[in-house]
C-alpha cells in the first residue's frame, strides 16, 4: 500500500501570505487558523518507512516538524526517513527548502537536467553536498526507481513526462531556446501493489494528449491555483493572469474543472491553492462547485492511502 502525506497544499507564500491582507489571509491570520497552510509538497512511500518529498518547499522545516512520519528514530542522533526529493520544476516554491536539508544527511535529489542545471549554476545550493546528496538527472517517459541512502531500492517507479507550463519567474529575462523539463507531470506507482497517482502541481492546458494519459487514473493531484484566469486583477492583487503565470484557472468553459469532468478519474484533488483562491472558504459556492464535481481541497498533514 502506497501512502501519501500533503505536506502543503497552498501556492508559493502559503496561507497568509506574509504580506497580504486579502480577504483569506486576513481570516487566516486572525481568527480561522484553519484555513493556514503551506507551500505545495507531497511525501511519499511504498513502505511506510522511506519518503520521497515531491518538491521542496520555503516551509520545509516547518512541514517536517508537524509531519510525525518525518521525524528522526528516537534510537539514533542523527537520522531522517526522507530519502529523496523529486523536484517537478525549478521555481523557489519548489526548490528553496532544499536549503534546509543541508545538515549532512544522505539523500538524492532527482529533476530534469535543466533544473540541476539551476541548481549548480547557484553556489548556494552548494551547501548540499555532492558527496553525500545525490543530484541525479530524469528523462521525460523513462522511469525510474528512486533509491535509499544505502543503494537499495525503494519499491516505487516514477515516470515523468512534460506538461504545458512555464519557467520559473525569476528566469523569465533569461534567453533559451529550449524550456523543455521547466514543468514536469510524475506518475508515482507502487511496484509491488501496482497502485498509482498522478502529481501536476502546475499546468497551463490540458491537451489532448495529456488527457489520454490521465483518463481513468485512480488519483489525481492537480493545479488548483486559481479559481478563474483573472482573479488576481480582479482582486488587485497582480496583473498577471493565470496562463501569464502558467496554471489553469479552476473554473470555467476551459477550467480544470470541465476538463476533467468525462476523464473517468476516481479521486480529484486540488492542490497548489493560492491564498486570493475562494475555494479555500468552505461552505463559499466555489468550494461547493469543486465539491458537486468531485474534487477535494485538502489540509496539510492530510495522510492518504491508495
Amino acid at each position: 500500500m502506497m501512502r501519501v502525506v500533503v505536506l502543503g497544499a497552498a501556492a508559493g507564500g502559503g496561507v497568509p501570505q506574509w504580506n497580504c491582507n486579502c480577504e483569506i489571509c486576513r481570516a487566516a491570520r486572525d481568527g480561522r487558523p484553519e484555513l493556514r497552510a503551506t507551500q505545495a509538497s507531497i511525501a511519499i512511500s511504498a513502505d511506510g518507512e522511506h519518503w520521497f518529498l515531491v518538491n521542496a518547499s520555503p516551509d520545509l522545516r516547518q512541514q517536517v516538524i508537524a509531519t510525525p512520519q518525518l521525524h528522526p528514530k528516537t534510537d539514533q542522533l542523527r537520522h531522517s526517513p526522507i530519502a529523496g526529493v523529486i523536484l517537478t520544476n525549478g521555481e523557489v516554491d519548489a526548490v528553496a527548502g532544499l536549503l534546509s536539508l543541508r545538515e549532512g544527511w544522505p539523500f538524492a535529489i532527482y529533476a530534469h537536467q535543466r533544473v540541476l542545471s539551476i541548481l549548480k549554476s547557484n553556489s548556494i545550493f552548494n551547501v548540499l553536498d555532492e558527496k553525500r546528496v545525490r543530484r541525479e538527472p530524469i528523462e521525460f517517459d523513462v522511469a525510474f526507481e528512486p533509491k535509499l541512502s544505502d543503494g537499495s531500492l525503494s519499491g516505487l517507479e516514477v515516470l515523468p513526462f512534460a506538461v504545458p507550463g512555464k519557467r520559473a519567474w525569476y528566469l523569465e529575462g533569461e534567453s533559451s531556446s529550449d524550456d523543455s523539463g521547466d514543468t514536469l507531470g510524475l506518475r508515482i506507482s507502487d511496484k509491488r501493489s501496482g497502485e498509482h497517482l498522478y502529481f501536476l502541481a502546475a499546468c497551463a492546458a490540458l491537451t489532448p494528449e495529456l488527457k489520454q494519459r490521465l483518463q481513468g487514473a485512480p488519483l489525481i493531484f492537480f493545479d488548483g491555483t486559481l479559481w478563474r484566469d483573472d482573479e488576481l486583477i480582479a482582486a488587485g492583487l497582480g496583473a498577471k493572469t493565470g496562463q501569464r503565470m502558467g496554471h489553469m484557472a479552476m473554473s470555467g468553459e476551459d477550467g480544470a474543472i470541465a476538463a476533467f469532468a468525462d476523464l473517468g478519474i476516481a479521486r480529484k484533488i486540488f492542490l497548489h491553492i493560492n491564498n486570493s483562491n475562494p475555494v479555500l472558504l468552505p461552505g463559499s459556492a466555489e468550494r461547493q462547485a469543486a465539491e458537486r464535481a468531485g474534487w477535494q481541497i485538502p489540509s496539510d498533514g492530510a495522510e492518504i492511502t491508495t
